[in-house]
C-alpha cells in the first residue's frame, strides 16, 4: 500500500506524522472522503472546494489543490481498486503542545482504503447529545470527530449503522458522517445547513437531481415520516428501514427507490458533476 504525505509517495510501513502534529494533540486538521470508482475519484471539485471551505473556517492556509490533486492521482494509480475510500488529511502541521499553531506548516496525507458497496436499507437510531448550530466550527470537516466515535458506538451497540443527531432547538440536523432526508406526503425534504449539518457532497447533488425541498424539521418527524434515507460518500443514498424501535416496512419505499436511480444514474454518467 502506497500513500502521499507531504510531496511524494510514501511505503505504510515508513510513513511518519510528527507526534507533535497539531492534527494528533488538538485535533487541528480537516479531511475530505471521496468514492473512488474503477480508480477514478467521484466529485472531486466539489470535495476539494469543500476542502478550501473548511480550510479558510479553521484559519488553515489554502491547500494546494494542484498538489492534492497529484496526490490523489498518485494514490489511486499505486493502489488499483474497484471501489475505494480516498482520504485526505490536512492538518495545522507541527506545532505545540497547547492550542497555539506553529510555524511550520501544514501536514498533507492522502490515503486510500478497500470499500464495498453498502445494503440498500439500514437502521438508525437517534441519541440524546446535540449539535451546536452555532458553533464556530460548525459546518467544517475536522478532524475532531469524538463526538461522532461515541454516538457512533452507541449506535452499533444497538444494532444499527448510523446515530442521527438533533440540534440544540429541537430540530433534526445529521448523522455522524451522513445527511438525511424524509419524505412527508410525496415530497423529498432535509435539514438546511442552518441546522448545523454539514454540506453534503451526495447532500447537495441529491437536493438538485431531485428537487428535494429544504425544511427546518423537528426531531421527531422521524416518528411518523413516509420514508427517510441517508446520504454520503460511500452509502450514496441508502434507505432506513428502522429509526429506533420503529420500522418502515419495505424500505426502500418508491420515492427513496427513484431517488436511488437517479443518483446511481446521473453518477454513472458524470464523475466529476
Amino acid at each position: 500500500m502506497k500513500l502521499w504525505l507531504d510531496g511524494g509517495l510514501r511505503d505504510t510501513e515508513s510513513a511518519r506524522v510528527s507526534v507533535f502534529d497539531h492534527g494528533l494533540t488538538v485535533g487541528d486538521g480537516i479531511f475530505e472522503t471521496v468514492k473512488a470508482v474503477g480508480g477514478r475519484p467521484f466529485a472531486l471539485t466539489r470535495h476539494l472546494d469543500r476542502l478550501t471551505r473548511s480550510a479558510r473556517g479553521l484559519g488553515l492556509p489554502d491547500p494546494d489543490l494542484d498538489e492534492v490533486r497529484r496526490a490523489c492521482t498518485a494514490v489511486l494509480d499505486a493502489n488499483p481498486m474497484a471501489l475505494g475510500r480516498l482520504r485526505i488529511t490536512y492538518t495545522g502541521g507541527h506545532g505545540p503542545l497547547g492550542s497555539d499553531r506553529g510555524e511550520h506548516g501544514p501536514t498533507l496525507v492522502v490515503v486510500i482504503g478497500e470499500s464495498a458497496r453498502r445494503p440498500d436499507s439500514t437502521a438508525v437510531i437517534t441519541v440524546p447529545w446535540t449539535r451546536n448550530e452555532r458553533g464556530a466550527v460548525t459546518g467544517l470537516k475536522t478532524t475532531s470527530y469524538a463526538e461522532n466515535v461515541v454516538a457512533l458506538a452507541r449506535a452499533r451497540e444497538q444494532g444499527a449503522s448510523e446515530a442521527l443527531f438533533g440540534n440544540t432547538v429541537g430540530q433534526l440536523c445529521e448523522g455522524t458522517g451522513s445527511n438525511v432526508f424524509v419524505v412527508l406526503g410525496g415530497e423529498i425534504h432535509t435539514p438546511p445547513l442552518a441546522s448545523g449539518c454539514l454540506a453534503g457532497i451526495t447532500r447537495a447533488l441529491v437536493v438538485e437531481w431531485t428537487g428535494a425541498k429544504e425544511t427546518d424539521l423537528p426531531l421527531d418527524v422521524l416518528e411518523g415520516a413516509d420514508e427517510i434515507f441517508l446520504t454520503s460518500t460511500l452509502r450514496d443514498v441508502q434507505a432506513v428501514g428502522r429509526v429506533d424501535d420503529r420500522q418502515l416496512a419495505g424500505a426502500p419505499g418508491p420515492v427513496t427507490a427513484k431517488a436511488m436511480r437517479v443518483f446511481d444514474e446521473r453518477a454513472g454518467n458524470d464523475l466529476d458533476p
